[in-house]
């Protein structure tokens, strides 16, 4: 399975995310995982890398998150729109059993404690920066991104490679009323 998921250097990791697509948020903390869809995601910074993610009060991966200190941001595939449609729309709160009912496949990369989410184009591990204004008030965390990972077969050399790869492989942006998109085609001037 992990024979075409590969690092990518740090100073490249803002591309995996900065087209603005759909993201999964995974997370662990004492035995107790998670995964949930998140509309806003997007890079903060270069140097160290870093995201920012908003987590609703209400879902139990923010909880995770708080108690944990660290997460995972990953680009969810066309391939995954009723995976990620469901876990964006069922609370591990409200069914212990959502990950198994959602679908939803875990696996680990050496060296890493956090679940990442198999099937996904790119995987973003995180720790957590606490700016506890920006949490309480507008739901926004601040993560620094210690590790990043893609799917060669659609994003390698620091680029993604859409055009080139199945249709299957494209990421999704979420618009409204359980309505995505995929991204289309490259255009340059």
């Amino acid at each position: 399975m992990l024979s075409h998921i590969a690092p990518v250097p740090l100073e490249k990791s803002s591309r995996m995310i900065n087209h603005g697509p759909t993201v999964l948020v995974s997370a662990r903390h004492n035995g107790v995982a998670n995964v949930m869809a998140a509309a806003w995601c997007c890079a903060l910074d270069f140097a160290p890398p870093k995201l920012t993610v908003v987590l609703d009060k209400s879902s139990r991966t923010r909880a995770l998150i708080e108690q944990g200190g660290t997460f995972v941001v990953q680009v969810p595939t066309v391939a995954q729109l009723q995976l990620t449609h469901a876990v964006g729309n069922l609370s591990l709160n409200d069914d212990p059993d959502k990950l198994q009912k959602c679908g939803v496949e875990l696996f680990s990369i050496p060296g890493q404690e956090q679940p990442f989410v198999a099937g996904c184009s790119a995987w973003l591990a995180c720790r957590l920066i606490p700016e506890m204004h920006n949490q309480l008030a507008y739901d926004l965390f601040i993560g620094e991104v210690v590790g990043a990972w893609s799917d060669t077969r659609v994003f390698r050399d620091g680029h993604w490679h859409f055009e080139d790869a199945d249709a299957s492989l494209r990421s999704l942006h979420y618009v409204a009323g359980g309505q995505f998109y995929a991204i289309g085609k490259a255009l340059s001037d």
